[in-house]
């Protein structure tokens, strides 16, 4: 498996908003590091989108985290794209 960059977009659903999930995403991001891009709640109350670019293999992770959540979320589904990375994004961070 290759180490190029590639972007991912994660559409999160169940409890995830108002329960720590976009800091939660943003320091799993840093944890893993080699991860840029940025986490939000999306205007249906109920899902939070996640746009990541890296390698791969630490994508594969990162979704592995987000399909857990912090301890107060509830993951009902993850709905994942893959797509070539863009190089647009400066670390990983929340947008309100």
């Amino acid at each position: 498996m290759t180490d190029e960059p590639v972007r991912v977009r994660a559409v999160v659903r169940g409890r995830v908003q108002m329960v720590g999930y976009r800091m939660f995403a943003v320091q799993t991001a840093g944890r893993l590091g080699s991860i840029s891009g940025a986490v939000r709640n999306l205007a249906d109350g109920a899902s939070v989108e996640v746009v990541a670019e890296g390698p791969r293999r630490v994508l594969e992770s990162f979704l592995n985290e987000l399909r857990s959540g912090p301890p107060h979320a509830l993951v009902r589904e993850v709905e994942v794209s893959w797509s070539e990375a863009s190089g647009e994004f400066d670390g990983f961070r929340t947008i309100f």
